[in-house]
Formats: structure tokens, sequence, C-alpha cells
């Protein structure tokens, strides 16, 4: 194998948490008496970090610094409440996670979710895996695309970006992958579409789990 790591975005790439993630802010909307959005939508407004989806679904007339500030609060409050009333595992991701360690590879996780709801809920609904290490949103690390999280993860792991492939559901991702020099890889079952992968410089298209062993015996 040319690889020795594998770096996965979280939600909507192991997780599929999108229920959760809308209830959480449409509960947060409600309670201001504004408009809220139907689940379907909220595959286009998470992604970028919880300020950017505080920005996206708020009222246009609403969106200033103090009522963006005070709905992140709001936001965490609530998702703190709901994060694992139906998020759970895509179908195929503990085949691919047993198959991973099995064949020695490192496993990491990349999110823009912020870092404590990230390394609360990997080891909480994925268990049987060994994480190592898992980043979340950051103060004073920019988040997806920018590629120093990505790096950050290649040298504690000691690797080249080479030696790493990256999965992900969203342009985000994939834009992360190229600008750190590791594999994209985007996945078909996320949050958005394989256009959108692909037209954000996905390298590898995969459409169930396991077919990234395929990539791996490459």
């Amino acid at each position: 194998m040319n690889y020795r790591a594998v770096i996965f975005d979280l939600d909507g790439t192991l997780l599929d948490s999108l229920e959760d993630l809308a209830d959480s802010m449409n509960s947060v909307l409600a309670r201001q008496s504004f408009p809220v959005h139907a689940v379907e939508k909220y595959r286009y407004f998470v992604g970028d970090g919880i300020a950017e989806l505080v920005r996206r679904v708020l009222p246009a007339n609403q969106r200033d610094a103090a009522m963006v500030a005070e709905n992140i609060r709001w936001m965490s409050a609530e998702y703190e409440q709901r994060w694992d009333k139906k998020t759970k595992p895509y179908p195929g991701i503990a085949e691919l996670l047993d198959a991973l360690t099995g064949a020695g590879l490192n496993l990491a996780v990349l999110s823009n979710k912020p870092d404590a709801f990230t390394k609360i809920m990997v080891p909480a609904l994925l268990p049987g895996w060994q994480f190592e290490p898992i980043l979340g949103a950051r103060p004073g690390v920019p988040v997806k695309p920018d590629p120093q999280a990505a790096l950050e993860i290649a040298a504690q792991l000691a690797l080249s970006p080479t030696e790493i492939l990256y999965l992900g559901d969203t342009a985000t991702d994939m834009l992360t992958a190229n600008a750190a020099g590791m594999l994209a890889v985007g996945v078909a079952w996320g949050f958005r579409t394989v256009e959108e992968l692909q037209q954000n410089g996905a390298q590898q298209i995969i459409h169930k789990p396991t077919e990234l062993l395929q990539l791996l015996r490459k």
C-alpha cells in the first residue's frame, strides 16, 4: 500500500448527523420566532463551521455580529442536548474501519464542528476504533478549507501528505485535501452531490465505504 493513514471528515462522511443539527438549529430559530428550515436545506447550511451555519440560517436582516454570536451560544447549548438523538454511522462505515484497522492504517478525524463536540462524538458514536488525532474547529486555527489542521495531523503522524487519504463529502473537504497535498476522496453518500465534489477537486469518488479499500490496493 502507498497510503499509511486516512483522515475522515465527520458529519456527512462518518456520521449521518443532519437531523440532529437541523433540529437543534431550528429549535433556536423557533425560540426567536424566526422562520425554520427543512432538514434537507441543512445539507448546504452545514460544513463550514458553526458561525457560518448560524449566518446562513438567520433572516437576512438579523445577521449582525451580536445576533450571530448570541445564536452561536444558543445553538451550542441546544446541540449539547441533542447531538446523539438521531445521529449514527452510515451503513458500511463499521466494515471499512475494521478493514483499515486490520491493515494497520492510522485513522484521524478533521471536522469544522467545534473541537469539544468532535472529541465527544467520535468515541461515543464510533467506540470500536482508535482515531488519533481527533480535531475540530479550534480558536486560533483556521477552519477548512485552509489546510493548516490537515497538515498538523500529518505532522503528528510523522507522515508525508502524499501518504494520506482524505475522505469528505463537501467542496470544503476536497479543497482542503488538495491544498494539503493529500488524495482527495469524495463520498457520494454524504450531504452534497457528486457533481460538487468533482468540480472542487475530488480525485476519486466512492459510492459506499468499502470501495475505499480498492484504492488502497492500487
